[in-house]
């Protein structure tokens, strides 16, 4: 028996095929072999094709079916990139491109209900500003393309097309809710007031179930497409983050998970439902939330992390270098970069920068001494300097990061990074064989009940690597992260 996972990323679809028994990936596929295209017909927008996304994972499934027959599929896990906007008309049709969750188009329209509802309000209920979340962008359709929005029948986020296309069904999840702003933390349930704020009619707004259960079932349409036996259950449907942080086995108060893909992101587990007064950081259900016994996910995102790290391989690297090549030419540069630092800003409006769009800079260049070496060793700096800058924030929140699970991926593929980051936030860092598409599976076997506990979910999930503080690069990374913050400050002043 097999658990599929699909992973709804904006850079790639992943698919992978967990077997069951073993808990063991049978198969995955990553499609396109290149990065899907994020269209910006403005300064700040991120637009994406849903079709695109179903379209890959279609892709990976089929690549898979090749090699393992799909009638031994008995569930489907799904994870996606947060906070975007799918709008459908009543036939289920996309009605625009997907405003993704790296566009900040909608940040004033957030700020003006953040003041309009009211900013106590807002925080008590929904533990966040409304920000550039769902809600704000389905707001911002509504006053910019009246057209479209009069013929939305419901919107959905990234995963929840996914499963609409695999069953016909038409819901989000609880922990979806949050991620949209439109979730009542003290009274839990759905957050009508900020819908109604924005206009948003509540028939648009689709059911909401959990993460871990099943909610809907593959339809006859997919079983002719995919040749996965219809009445297949989909059981696990997570944000990509929360579902990094399930993927990881961070699932209770206290554990903190760590991802570093396009954007960057730390995710904590509390048990108590609290706000950065700011929203610098942000607040949602997280997976395995009850009301008799509740989890949140307090999440640092820094949206330009992973995209600098492809820039330079792009830009300073001329993609002469693979990024193990130029990790390895990194490490040549010394601890600090000799002065040299990096914002990693430059991928939209940032939230840990209350919202502001500092843009990217590099400080501190000596054509005489700075090289590529330094460059690239600045930028990985640079990023760990940002998730230093947020996870100090979450301190006051209640979180201690004395351990950071991660999958071997992305930025945490680098040793130098790997030790920086540990080093500037005195934890130790785990690694991990896993990934958000193996996740989904292993949350979709837990959901349908071929696992019976989490205990048993997680038997296979085996720590890879533990990288320790570096107290010799410890005062020359104390020194580069002090200059690194005075020109933040700078920039946020300015």
């Amino acid at each position: 028996m097999y658990s599929l996972g699909i992973d709804i990323g904006s850079s790639s679809v992943k698919v992978s095929l967990l077997d069951i028994a073993t808990g063991r990936c049978a198969a995955s596929e990553t499609n396109p072999a290149s990065e899907m295209p994020i269209d910006a017909p403005r300064s700040g927008w991120a637009e994406q094709d849903p079709d695109l996304w179903w379209h890959y994972a279609t892709e990976g499934i089929r690549k898979i079916a090749a090699r393992h027959p799909m009638r031994e599929v008995v569930s489907i896990g799904i994870t996606y990139q947060m906070h975007g906007l799918v709008a459908l008309d009543a036939a289920g049709r996309p009605l625009r491109r997907a405003i993704i969750w790296c566009d900040s188009r909608a940040v004033g329209i957030g700020a003006e209900a953040l003041e309009g509802i009211g900013r106590d309000r807002c925080l008590e209920h929904t533990l966040n500003s409304p920000g550039n979340f769902t809600a704000s962008k389905l707001a911002w359709v509504r006053r910019n393309e009246p057209d479209v929005f009069a013929r939305i029948d419901r919107f959905l986020l990234p995963g929840d097309w996914i499963a609409y296309r695999l069953s016909g069904d038409l819901s989000t999840t609880v922990s979806g809710l949050s991620e949209q702003i439109l979730w009542d933390f003290r009274e839990e349930r759905r957050a009508d007031f900020v819908a109604d704020w924005y206009g948003i009619p509540h028939a648009m707004i689709p059911r909401a179930g959990l993460s871990i259960g099943i909610e809907a079932r593959t339809d006859a349409a997919t079983e002719q497409l995919l040749g996965i036996p219809e009445g297949t259950p989909i059981s696990y449907r997570a944000g990509d983050q929360p579902n990094n942080a399930f993927s990881l086995n961070v699932m209770e108060a206290g554990e903190i998970a760590a991802t570093g893909g396009t954007s960057g992101v730390v995710y904590g587990v509390v048990d108590t439902p609290e706000a950065d007064p700011l929203s610098r950081v942000n607040t949602f259900v997280h997976v395995n939330h009850t009301a008799a016994a509740p989890r949140y996910g307090i999440l640092l995102c820094i949206n330009g992390t992973g995209i600098l790290n492809s820039w330079m391989r792009r830009h300073i690297a001329q993609q002469t270098l693979g990024y193990a090549e130029m990790n390895a030419l990194a490490e040549t540069a010394p601890a600090g970069s000799d002065g040299l630092s990096v914002l990693p800003f430059g991928n939209g409006a940032e939230r840990v920068l209350c919202n502001r769009t500092t843009g990217a800079g590099i400080v501190g260049i000596d054509f005489n001494r700075h090289t590529t070496a330094h460059l690239l060793r600045a930028a990985q700096e640079g990023i760990a300097y940002s998730f230093r800058y947020g996870i100090d924030l979450m301190r006051g929140l209640g979180l201690r990061p004395d351990v950071i699970r991660a999958g071997e991926a992305n930025l945490f593929l680098s040793p130098l990074f790997r030790r920086t980051l540990s080093t500037l936030t005195g934890a130790r860092i785990e690694l991990f064989n896993t990934d958000g598409a193996l996740g989904a599976a292993r949350g979709a076997a837990l959901g349908a009940g071929y696992y019976k506990t989490r205990e048993e979910a997680f038997a296979s999930l085996s720590r890879l690597e533990v990288v320790e503080p570096v107290e010799a690069d410890r005062a020359a990374l104390e020194e580069g992260y002090r200059r690194w913050v005075e020109e933040v400050e700078r920039r946020i002043k300015n």
